[in-house]
């Protein structure tokens, strides 16, 4: 036989993985990811079993992680602003100032920007025709600034996108616009788009594109460049906007352990501790409070309201219940019943043999009158036995019979409760027909000694004795002398 006691039982979990349906964007993944959330759990599960001997504890601890991943799309506002501290005013991207760079160039304002409108706007009037500084070959004038973007802590990847407008008057004119991502100081990603190639008229235009790139990116270089072949009017562009959109990813690590502790006890037990246990389940009820920690807390039983109309009800019921078995039918078959085993105790004595001795032959031939003299004795001496009548032994009234199965029927764990002990004395008062026996007695009034304990006894005796003593002890003192 094997008991098993659960020591420990933590809530169960629902051990199967789930995931969502929004993609998993991975730190080298270039570009912008779809915004949402996904979920995903991972289970393992360790089973240890140790033997003590005296029983075999297995303990299972079951793992589950998970994982929950936003995506979001952050954009970082147009970092050419000077309103958002990213560059100072001599580097925004209304043009108003000249950022600095290679060739020649010009800051015109009112009608000689042309479409671009009467504030101030760059011109590109260099005509050579070389690599600029960010590697793109065909340039005569560059405008080029680094933007530090450091304090946005992209590291998931993103998209840079830009705006420009221009107006190129002559056809034969180029411009270009470059942007470089870098990671302190290495390239993260470089892109070159050909606003208007040379040959192409376009004349106003406004252009936007985008640069994707993953993993970490704190610094971009812009570079707007081109050249101005005829020498007439070079390339104008003006409200140059650069953003920088990167994505938030959250992951969030949860891990729920569920511990099961199962305790196989052995058949080694005494009955006794088996019995012990089994008690304390039974009339305790165990709690298991969030910590884990067991707590026994006894089942209170409901307590019998017990009075001396309840008992003698009862006995009435039970004097009901138990027929009358003392008919004349039965009393006679009890006597024949009585009779032959009497009459078969008698023939085995008859049955039994008689030991003989052998004496010298003047005796022998005397034994065999005595024997018979002895038999017919004992012959008369049982017949006067079986001729005695056997002595009646009351048989218990109904009401005795019902008061001992009342008695019976109190369980022996309750038998020394108040109510156990109560209800078999008020079936013995019933019984010996004592209900008086708790009426009020009279009550016995101390009478006052303390008249006897003020009067002094004159001892008058006692004072011959002391001067006997004293005559005695001065006839002792005066013989030393």
């Amino acid at each position: 036989m094997v008991i098993l006691h659960f020591i420990r039982l933590c809530s169960l979990l629902l051990l199967v993985s789930s995931y969502s349906k929004a993609d998993t964007c991975l730190p080298d993944v270039e570009g912008l990811c779809i915004p949402g959330v996904t979920i995903t759990e991972e289970t393992e599960a360790v089973v240890t079993e140790e033997d003590k001997g005296t029983e075999i504890i297995t303990t299972t601890t079951t793992t589950v992680t998970t994982t929950t991943t936003t995506v979001t799309n952050e954009d970082s506002g147009d970092i050419l602003d000077g309103d958002n501290d990213y560059v100072s005013s001599s580097k925004e991207g209304d043009m108003d100032i000249d950022w600095g760079g290679q060739g020649g160039a010009n800051m015109p304002t009112g009608n000689a920007c042309y479409g671009l409108g009467s504030d101030k706007c760059a011109q590109i009037t260099g005509s050579g025709n070389s690599t600029s500084t960010m590697g793109v070959a065909g340039m005569g004038t560059t405008f080029i600034q680094t933007v530090d973007i450091s304090d946005l802590e992209i590291d998931n990847g993103g998209q840079v996108k830009y705006t420009i407008e221009v107006d190129k008057q002559d056809a034969q004119d180029r411009i270009y616009m470059h942007i470089t991502g870098l990671n302190g100081t290495s390239q993260v990603f470089s892109g070159t788009d050909i606003l208007s190639e040379s040959g192409v008229s376009t004349g106003y235009q406004s252009y936007n594109g985008s640069f994707d790139f993953g993993g970490v990116l704190n610094k971009v270089v812009i570079e707007i460049g081109g050249r101005d072949i005829n020498l007439a009017v070079g390339p104008l562009f003006d409200d140059v906007t650069v953003n920088v959109f990167y994505n938030v990813i959250n992951t969030i690590i949860t891990q729920q352990i569920t511990t099961i502790e199962e305790i196989y006890y052995l058949d080694i037990f005494d009955p006794t501790e088996l019995d012990f246990i089994e008690e304390v389940f039974e009339f305790n009820d165990v709690i298991v409070d969030e910590a884990g920690d067991i707590e026994f807390a006894p089942i209170e039983s409901q307590s019998e309201e017990v009075s001396y109309e309840t008992v003698e009800l009862e006995i009435q019921e039970f004097e009901i219940d138990i027929p009358e078995l003392d008919t004349p039918e039965v009393a006679s078959v009890e006597i024949e019943a009585e009779m032959e085993m009497e009459l078969e105790m008698e023939m085995e004595v008859a049955d039994e043999p008689v030991e003989e001795t052998t004496e010298p032959d003047s005796e022998t031939t005397e034994e065999p009158a005595v024997e018979a003299e002895d038999n017919t004795e004992q012959e008369e001496v049982q017949q006067e036995e079986a001729e005695e009548p056997k002595e009646s032994v009351k048989e218990p009234s109904a009401k005795e019979k019902a008061a001992t199965k009342i008695v019976k029927k109190i369980d022996d764990k309750e038998r020394y409760d108040d109510a156990a002990q109560m209800k078999t004395l008020i079936v013995m008062q019933i019984l010996g027909n004592t209900k008086t026996f708790f009426d009020t007695q009279s009550t016995i009034v101390d009478t006052d000694v303390n008249e006897y304990l003020n009067k002094t006894i004159e001892d008058n005796y006692g004072v011959l004795f002391n001067m006997a003593q004293a005559q005695t002890i001065e006839e002792m003192i005066n013989a030393q002398y």
